[in-house]
């Protein structure tokens, strides 16, 4: 059977629930005679009349109301599933990040998270690389490449490194003349953080900044990802450049000593992302204050 159309099904349910066609037409901002002739366009299609009208009364007919209950339940259930669609489930919420941030980062600060908004349900998806900010994985993204449309990309910060070392290397150097002394030990390069460049180019950058030369007899080793490099330095295998947000409380007060020289600007600014259709979603909103001042309570 052809269904009826969905417009004459709106005005059939607007006009039951205020028991009124001049009501009906207010709600769906069209004419009365619009309505009255939607209801009669579904009336014909069924074969049956869904109100008695006598004079300026009306009322549902037996058939009628057990159609409006099966519509108004049906309608109700098409537009709760088109709302989670456009915003997602409230409460539950979906987010993409990149897996080394979530692990030394987010994860640590989830119990600041669950006392603050309650409500939140915040399930985590890691990614290697970028995510693809599409439904299928996320509700909202955390990177470094925000698409251009039909997003809103919220600033969280600006990546940037300076030298690490273990304890042990620290104690070693720390009366000793800088940068020189950091020439006795392996630097630990991440290729990563400049991918289109030649390999050693984080440390190239980071002392043409500081305004020396790298020496060409300077020991370097390379690695693909910085958490691998963070965990060379942790056991004193060399200095490595870290970005501060992949440590944690933990790691500064047990593994790294950060060694008192200059930042590098690495280009990367991270973003707090979703969907525009989402704008107004309230957990979504309340997630991306609450990172915001994480990353800003950071900084300080």
């Amino acid at each position: 059977m052809k269904l009826p159309p969905l417009r004459a099904l709106q005005c059939f349910e607007a006009v039951a629930r205020f028991n009124s066609f001049s009501k009906a037409a207010d709600q769906l901002n069209i004419t009365q005679s619009a309505v009255s002739h939607q209801v009669r366009l579904l009336e014909e299609h069924l074969g049956e009349s869904m109100f008695h009208r006598k004079g300026r009364t009306l009322s549902l007919t037996n058939m009628g109301e057990r159609y409006y209950e099966e519509v108004s339940q049906s309608l109700a259930n098409i537009s709760t599933a088109s709302q989670q669609i456009r915003e997602g489930k409230s409460g539950k919420i979906r987010l993409a990040l990149y897996s080394s941030l979530a692990v030394k980062w987010l994860i640590p600060r989830l119990d600041n998270l669950r006392q603050q908004y309650p409500e939140i349900d915040l399930s985590l998806n890691m990614v290697a690389d970028e995510p693809d900010c599409s439904d299928q994985v996320a509700d909202c993204f955390i990177t470094v490449n925000p698409p251009k449309r039909n997003f809103v990309s919220q600033f969280l910060y600006a990546e940037r490194l300076y030298p690490v070392c273990g304890k042990k290397i620290w104690q070693q150097i720390q009366d000793q003349s800088l940068p020189e002394a950091l020439w006795q030990y392996p630097l630990l390069s991440v290729q990563s953080v400049f991918p289109d460049d030649e390999l050693g180019e984080d440390w190239q950058r980071w002392c043409e900044l500081g305004g020396f030369s790298l020496p060409a007899e300077a020991k370097m080793n390379y690695f693909s990802h910085m958490l691998m490099a963070a965990e060379a330095a942790r056991y004193d295998q060399g200095i490595t450049l870290l970005n501060h947000y992949l440590m944690n409380d933990q790691d500064r007060q047990h593994n790294f000593v950060r060694i008192p020289m200059h930042e590098i600007l690495t280009g990367d600014n991270f973003y707090f992302v979703y969907k525009k259709s989402r704008a107004k979603q309230t957990d979504i909103l309340k997630l991306g204050r609450w990172l915001e001042q994480q990353c800003y309570d950071q900084e300080q």
